[in-house]
């Protein structure tokens, strides 16, 4: 039998390495273009990533993390934690990342799944929480943006799956997934007719 803030950690840590493994073999360019209206960028994504877990598992908690963040200030720009400024490599944000990470993991390490932590930045109705609740949280988050960097990363150059080893794709020729696109179109355009 498992324990399960050791299984939430597992998962948490699956997906932040998804996340980072999306940036691999890309270039500079790549990695920072928009792809959506909205701006989505992979190395953005991560920098985003690094915001959302130092302050959920950090002001939250009472264990601010140790370095400034001027992304995430109040007074920041609009977006500023979306993207990475040229002056900001794919090292620094991604090592930001990792150094946040240890960070995290040591608040989980620390604390019961019940600990009581606050929110300031939600409703005060819903700004007492638990660590058990903000893991499932980040998780939830951190799932949702590798989705985003999942679509991203085949926009760039066709890579998809679900991790390094294990894309969890049908094993196809490029010919069947030709095919099987047209179909989708097929499907959608007959379907809009209706």
């Amino acid at each position: 039998m498992t324990e399960p803030k050791s299984d939430l950690h597992r998962y948490l840590q699956s997906v932040r390495e998804a996340v980072v493994w999306k940036l691999d073999g890309l270039s500079e360019y790549d990695i920072r273009r928009p792809l959506t209206p909205t701006g989505t960028n992979l190395l953005g994504l991560v920098k985003h990533l690094a915001g959302v877990e130092a302050g959920y598992f950090g002001d939250t908690f009472g264990r601010p993390f140790p370095e400034p963040l001027p992304f995430m200030a109040d007074d920041a720009e609009p977006n500023a934690d979306m993207w990475a400024t040229a002056g900001e490599s794919r090292e620094d944000v991604v090592a930001l990342y990792r150094r946040v990470w240890a960070h995290a993991d040591a608040t989980v390490e620390a604390l019961p799944l019940d600990a009581v932590g606050e929110v300031p930045w939600w409703s005060e109705e819903r700004r007492r929480t638990t660590l058990h609740l903000i893991l499932v949280h980040v998780i939830a988050e951190t799932n949702r943006h590798a989705g985003h960097a999942d679509i991203v990363r085949e926009l760039i150059d066709g890579a998809a799956g679900l991790r390094r080893d294990n894309d969890n794709l049908p094993r196809a020729e490029r010919e069947w997934w030709d095919s099987y696109q047209a179909r989708l179109e097929q499907v959608a355009r007959e379907a809009g007719q209706s």
